[in-house]
Order: structure tokens, then C-alpha cells, then sequence
């Protein structure tokens, strides 16, 4: 069903990766140039998709368990670009002025968040369709 408290979340993933990254910036280069999503391709595509396979995921909400492997998926890819965030922050090396690290770089975090209360909603729903089938 569409109206499950999963599809709430998965669209909180889908606007947080969606919106968010073209507004928030993810640091602050030495000369006070801020940097955003739409400025690095990589990043900006990696949230992109992370937006479409939400969405794709609050589409399947008949097929729990293939709703439950592509936010797994989702997942990854955001533990991914989290990985990328924390590398470009502790890899800049040779500086004299410490870089700003922006609030975009914790969106992946939010994202995972949301993704596993999204994932305990569907195996919640898992589970009571099979005791359901048990008493038939």
C-alpha cells in the first residue's frame, strides 16, 4: 500500500537528496568560494540517482521484498558518497587557511537514517503478511 509510513520516509529521502544538495553547500574552498552539488558532476549525478531509486522504491510498494533490496542499495550508494565527502575533507593537504565543511555533507547520513526506518517498516510489513498466511 501507498499510504504505509515507509513511502513517508522514502519521500523524505527522495526531497532530502533531491532539493537539498542544490541549496545547502557542501564546503567552502580557501577563497571563500562555496561549493555545491551542481558544481561537481560526480556528486550531482550520485544524488540524482539516489532521488530516482527513492522514488523507484516507493513505486514498489507491492513487491516488498525488491522494495527492501533497492533501498539497501540506496544505502551503499549513500554510504559511498558519504566516504567521498569525508575523503575530499580530510585529503586537502598542503592548505595554511583549514577549508568550511558545509551542512551538504551530512545529507548522506540523513539519508541512510530515513532509509532504515524505511527498511524496519517494510520487514514490520513482511512479517505480519506472513503470520498472516501462517493462520490460513
Amino acid at each position: 500500500m501507498i499510504q504505509r509510513i515507509q513511502t513517508f520516509f522514502l519521500l523524505i529521502v527522495g526531497l532530502i537528496s533531491g532539493v537539498l544538495p542544490f541549496f545547502l553547500n557542501l564546503w567552502v574552498e580557501v577563497g571563500g568560494k562555496e561549493v555545491f552539488a551542481q558544481d561537481e558532476v560526480m556528486v550531482s549525478l550520485v544524488f540524482y540517482v539516489v532521488t530516482v531509486l527513492a522514488v523507484v522504491s516507493i513505486l514498489m510498494y507491492k513487491k516488498r521484498q525488491n522494495q527492501f533490496v533497492v533501498n539497501r542499495l540506496n544505502m551503499i550508494l549513500n554510504l559511498f558518497l558519504l566516504g567521498f565527502f569525508v575523503y575530499r575533507s580530510l585529503s586537502l593537504s598542503g592548505e595554511t587557511v583549514v577549508s568550511e565543511k558545509g551542512i551538504g555533507m551530512l545529507i548522506p547520513v540523513f539519508s541512510i537514517v530515513f532509509l532504515v526506518l524505511a527498511n524496519r517498516a517494510i520487514k514490520k510489513d513482511e512479517d505480519l503478511v506472513k503470520s498472516v498466511d501462517r493462520l490460513r
